[in-house]
């Protein structure tokens, strides 16, 4: 009877002590957690929220190269005998060496034999023009001696068939100096267009492979190829403004480009880095660039430099 007195006469001590059971137990559980929504493969959502973003106005760089806006021609040693390439016997031009079109550029070692050739040919020529040139003389002679009944018919038809071979010979001579010609101008090695040796691949001695001679390049007017790798190309286009710096300090400062074609096929890169733990199986696209005109005469000795290309956002 007393314990029911205590509660009856004191109500709010009972309140206040489950009000504080209740707060102890709010603050002890631990906060409840969404459940988690599984991601659905190939969601375009879930694609966005995984895919890097690239910055907005970031520019591109890239590794390039130098090369001649003209032709590039590489020069091979005419087939042989047997298809094979005679020597090199004389070189007469050097790598960086401005040439004309038309200009000798080597000599190969069939020359020799062939000059001796067709001084025979000639030689033997002006014999048959003097044996025919008497002959013919001769037969305008008989022909008036037959008519005349001095000579008999048959000796002049005898005499007809043998000009006739002479002026085959003849023909069949000067046909073999024609050809003989042929094979003397293939004897040297002439340059196809104006522009510059850009690499010598035979020396004087050497047989040529299938690399040919030498290379030459139209570098009246210079272009760049920069090599963009795949994942950025999106952010280039034509018409974009590029500066180019070279790499190891073939010229100063900067030079300006743009870009003028971009290649529609995805290829392995052939400009190398410094950095030897960079990607050399990486894919890129060729992006050709057109210099300033007042930097590519500057630069028309410098095929083949290695370039940074910075495409300007």
């Amino acid at each position: 009877m007393s314990f029911f007195r205590v509660i009856t006469r004191k109500p709010w001590v009972a309140l206040g002590a489950a009000v504080v059971v209740v707060l102890a137990i709010s603050l002890v559980r631990p906060p409840n957690k969404p459940s988690p929504v599984a991601k659905v493969p190939g969601d375009p959502a879930t694609a966005r929220s995984q895919a890097p973003i690239a910055p907005v106005g970031a520019g591109v760089a890239a590794l390039g190269r130098l090369e001649p806006a003209g032709d590039v021609r590489t020069l091979a040693a005419p087939a042989g005998g047997m298809g094979v390439s005679p020597r090199v016997s004389e070189l007469y031009v050097r790598e960086g060496d401005l040439v004309r079109r038309g200009q000798v550029l080597a000599s190969f070692d069939n020359r020799p034999g062939l000059l001796a050739q067709r001084q025979l040919l000639q030689t033997r020529i002006a014999a048959l023009e003097t044996q025919l040139r008497i002959f013919e003389g001769q037969m305008r002679r008989y022909r008036g001696l037959t008519r005349s009944g001095a000579n008999p018919a048959g000796d002049l038809d005898d005499r007809e068939i043998q000009l006739s071979d002479k002026r085959a010979r003849l023909s069949e001579a000067r046909a073999e100096l024609t050809k003989l010609e042929t094979e003397l101008a293939l004897s040297q090695l002439r340059s196809p267009i104006d522009g510059l040796v850009l690499r010598v691949f035979a020396q004087p001695g050497e047989r040529p492979n299938a690399n040919g001679i030498l290379e030459v390049g139209a570098n009246q007017t210079m272009e760049a190829v920069a090599e963009v790798y795949e994942s950025d190309i999106s952010r280039v286009r034509l018409g974009q403004r590029v500066r180019l710096e070279s790499e190891s300090g073939g010229y100063k400062g900067t030079v300006m480009a743009r870009v003028i074609r971009i290649s529609p096929q995805v290829r392995q890169r052939q400009v190398l880095s410094t950095d030897p733990s960079a990607d050399a199986d990486a894919r890129i696209v060729e992006v050709r660039l057109a210099l300033d005109p007042a930097e590519s005469s500057r630069l028309r000795s410098l095929a083949g430099l290695k370039v940074i290309a910075r495409f300007e956002p």
